[in-house]
């Protein structure tokens, strides 16, 4: 009965206390962190840029071809600037929000609606969201970091910090 009562035994299997916390691991899955990982450097920056290059001239493309003229672009081109607003309730919700306004995801399931359910105003819509996307990473405007509006993982934007 001494082995129940010992650390080791029976007592501390259903004890409510926690373990001990272990040394982290350093593999990219185990370790959770409020600061952002590194950035893309180097090379994989650039191809990343290039990436949203390739993305915008794509979707200018297909927007001359499918869409519903320029003036209607120019409109709702400015419109997942919307999600900035999020920053006024603090850089949690705002960088979610940026992320869901700003990641191909959306742009993406939407022209594919469009172009499946045979939707014109919706590959118009996704076109025009796609080039916007593509254009924020062109120019190293990334997804955010929940530390703050300047940290993307394209890297830092803005001026560095003088300090």
């Amino acid at each position: 009965m001494a082995e129940l009562d010992s650390p080791s035994g029976f007592a501390h299997f259903v004890s409510l206390h926690r373990p001990a916390l272990r040394e982290p691991q350093h593999h990219a899955a185990s370790v959770v962190s409020r600061e952002p990982a590194a950035p893309a450097v180097d090379g994989v920056r650039t191809v990343l840029r290039f990436e949203g290059a390739v993305v915008l001239a794509v979707a200018l493309v297909g927007y001359a071809q499918f869409g519903m003229g320029w003036g209607v672009f120019a409109l709702w081109l400015l419109a997942p600037d919307l999600s900035l607003l999020g920053y006024l309730a603090g850089p949690r919700v705002g960088a979610a929000l940026y992320n869901a306004a700003h990641a191909l995801i959306g742009p993406v399931l939407l022209l594919a609606f469009g172009v499946f359910a045979a939707q014109p105003w919706a590959v118009a819509g996704g076109l025009i969201w796609l080039a916007r996307v593509g254009l924020d990473h062109a120019l190293g405007f990334g997804l955010k970091y929940a530390t703050g509006f300047a940290s993307t993982h394209l890297g830092r934007i803005g001026r560095a910090d003088p300090w």
